[in-house]
């Protein structure tokens, strides 16, 4: 009766999950940006542009972890975007305070007076130089043939001098902090890292220090490019010793970039990723202000440079733009290997379950690629619920002392503002800007809760797409070709089994926490509720996947399967639910765009994970609430591909970790059911129709194993 209970509630659960993963998908919703439009509204006829300002984000750790050369082709692809270029600012959070993450922002900003102009004379796309340059043939997109071969070669050149700069810094900036300690010996001098400009680096030193180490270094802020005339500056013709290619017909302005590093010290809680962009948040208040905010991660790059005024289409909608809290683009990886063996696309999700949502109240946001309408982060609510009396800024008080930050808040409400606002860096005003850095700033604050990003939470990009849709905001989900950002992913077994348990960990998390999906009020929509419970609590069905995983141990113990003798009516209604699942997934496949290996290495991947992220997702969650710290989630690190190792290297790398034990443990189990099943038939001599009968069992058995079969070539990597 015990295996009876197992099977009955087990099947009740997955038929409640099915359920709650096909509901929100009764209505997809493609909606598709009309950027001619856009431009015939807001571009003018001299060539300006009433576009409203926009602000980047761009977030980064650890110049290793996440490899410098991926950042900075980020910020280059977004300086090259095709936005008025005195219309947004970018603003790159190095939340290491790493010299190596300031100095390759110099570098940077060099580049880009060539990397930019070259672009529009062009047209190229994408944008990102090492993207671009990795493809050998391209069409040729501009108006100037005649000089694109000569001005591609001498670029290309000046590329791989760039890269080679940024390389040198890991050996160039020890080596300048060694000379000057030896020059500077009194106070220790020989520890310290030293700047260019033969100062002291406020931020993490090579050698650890006090005040200079990982948590505990100061705010440092730093315009890298400061704000362009909104007048056209024409570029030189080519000389061999300022301009290499001619640009003596080419808008050569720079838009505006920020460095931020903020203030770490011992005994705060930095709150990691979400502390890092409430500070952008903050410190791009004081500076440009701009209404529309947009994020990426740092190895994301701008892959379609109308990526921009696609977004804009959607908040500047005159239907119902102004409910709209954020636009969501799909991620989209270009280094992934051509069969996608552990569903790093995750097209399910990106094309059918975000699709299905964006029918009904929007899709969720997923940390990277999303535009922000800035008050919605603010926490003000939408129009259609905010009486025309009450103003966004109602209760001051919870957004800290900084009135010069207060006074800029109903500023950024007005979406129709197309002018930045001046930049000023006085003594004041820097003064300003290094207290919103600061970590006590936030104490007795709402930030981290009802404003900004939510802290507290492994994935403090889902908890906060679903704040704003509980306060009754709605999103956009944006897809345009080509893809309008692209980034990478880990195609090694064990870095994205480590990712999927973060997600699932805080997805799970979100579940149990204030933020539950089913305590939310009545602005969020019933359907947008049952799609965020089942993006929340899916972690849960693993524990009974488990059970019917380890079931096959039956035929080791007593030769039975848990199916005993099934009658011709059970198989019928067996086989009928079965077919109805697929065809409602081929059905899926065809309105999302998707092929049958998307969605097969979905199906493999969840039941991989099945065995041994999502128990452990759980066991977090349990931790958690007797108090205890849990499971700490690891960042995921990304490679940077370089000549000595052949493409797609990480895929054969073998990383053993305690999270691998349980999937090994059920392919094991499924295999030895399968050997002691074919064993008995041989030595017992089984008549024709317990063969038929085994065989229906061992069916399922042999279906677990192909369902594994990633994780079996993972796990024994270039020898398979």
């Amino acid at each position: 009766m015990w295996l009876w209970w197992i099977s009955v509630v087990g099947d009740f659960w997955f038929g409640l999950s099915w359920w709650l993963n096909q509901v929100p998908k009764l209505n997809p919703t493609i909606c598709i940006p009309t950027i001619p439009l856009l431009r015939q509204q807001f571009d003018l006829p001299d060539g300006g542009s009433n576009l409203p300002v926009l602000d980047v984000f761009i977030s980064t750790v650890d110049p290793v972890e996440e490899p410098m050369l991926h950042t900075m082709n980020s910020i280059l692809s977004i300086l090259a975007t095709d936005y008025p270029v005195d219309k947004y600012a970018t603003y790159l959070s190095d939340d290491g305070g790493s010299l190596l993450h300031y100095d390759g922002l110099v570098e940077t900003a060099k580049f880009a007076a060539l990397w930019v102009p070259f672009c529009r004379k062009h047209h190229v796309e994408p944008r990102a130089p090492e993207s671009y340059f990795g493809v050998k043939i391209r069409p040729y997109m501009g108006n100037l043939p005649e000089e694109f071969l000569d001005d591609h070669g001498r670029l290309r050149r000046e590329y791989e001098e760039f890269k080679t700069r940024l390389d040198a810094l890991f050996t160039l900036i020890p080596q300048r902090s060694e000379a000057h300690g030896r020059e500077d010996a009194k106070g220790g001098g020989g520890k310290a890292t030293w700047m260019a400009d033969g100062t002291q680096w406020p931020g993490t030193w090579t050698e650890p220090a006090e005040g200079h180490r990982k948590g505990d270094h100061a705010g440092i802020i730093q315009v890298m490019l400061s704000q362009p005339s909104s007048e056209p500056q024409l570029g030189e013709p080519a000389s061999s010793d300022h301009s290499p290619l001619d640009f003596s017909a080419v808008d050569v302005r720079l838009p505006m970039l920020v460095y931020v590093s903020r203030e770490k010290r011992p005994g705060y809680d930095h709150q990691k990723k979400a502390g890092a962009l409430n500070v952008q948040l903050r410190v791009s208040a004081l500076l440009s202000n701009a209404p529309f905010i947009i994020n990426f991660d740092c190895d994301h790059y701008i892959n379609n440079s109308q990526a921009f005024r696609a977004a804009m289409c959607f908040m500047m909608d005159r239907r119902d733009g102004d409910n709209v809290a954020f636009v969501q683009f799909p991620q989209r990886f270009d280094d992934v290997d051509p069969t996608d063996r552990y569903a790093n696309h995750n097209r399910m999700f990106f094309d059918a379950t975000m699709l299905g949502m964006n029918g009904i109240q929007g899709p969720s946001y997923v940390g990277t690629g999303s535009m922000f309408r800035r008050v919605a982060l603010y926490g003000a609510d939408p129009p259609r619920w905010r009486p025309d009396d009450v103003k966004v800024l109602e209760n001051p008080n919870k957004f800290g002392k900084s009135m010069t930050f207060i006074n800029s808040i109903p500023v950024a409400a007005n979406q129709e503002r197309s002018v930045m606002s001046p930049v000023s860096l006085d003594e004041p005003a820097t003064t300003e800007l290094a207290d919103v850095m600061t970590c006590a700033y936030e104490d007795g604050t709402e930030w981290g809760d009802g404003v900004g990003w939510v802290y507290d939470m492994a994935t403090e990009d889902a908890v906060t797409g679903f704040r704003l849709h509980r306060t009754g905001w709605r999103s956009m989900y944006c897809d345009m070709e080509p893809p309008a950002f692209c980034g990478t992913a880990p195609i090694n077994m064990t870095e994205r089994m480590y990712q999927i348990l973060r997600w699932s960990g805080g997805s799970l998390e979100v579940f149990f926490s204030r933020f539950c999906p089913l305590l939310a009020g009545r602005r969020l929509h019933p359907m947008q509720r049952v799609a965020y419970t089942n993006m929340t609590f899916y972690p849960l069905s693993a524990l009974f996947v488990v059970c019917y995983h380890l079931l096959p141990l039956m035929w080791v113990f007593n030769g039975q399967f848990y199916i005993q003798k099934p009658y011709p009516t059970y198989v019928m209604y067996v086989l009928i639910i079965i077919v109805s699942n697929e065809v409602i997934g081929m059905v899926e496949i065809v309105w999302a765009g998707l092929t049958l290996l998307d969605w097969f290495r979905n199906e493999q991947f969840y039941m991989i994970c099945a065995t041994g992220v999502y128990p452990t997702a759980v066991l977090h969650v349990v931790l958690r609430s007797l108090g205890l710290k849990g499971m700490s989630f690891k960042m995921t690190a990304k490679q940077l591909a370089t000549g000595a190792r052949e493409r797609f290297a990480e895929l054969y790398d073998v990383q053993w970790a305690p999270l691998l034990i349980p999937t090994l443990v059920v392919i094991a189990v499924n295999v030895v059911a399968i050997g002691a099943a074919v064993g008995k038939a041989i030595t017992w001599g089984w008549s024709a129709g317990q063969v038929v009968e085994a065989a229906s069992g061992l069916m399922f058995n042999v279906w677990i194993l192909l369902m594994f079969y990633p994780f079996a070539l993972g796990v024994i990597g270039r020898w398979g």
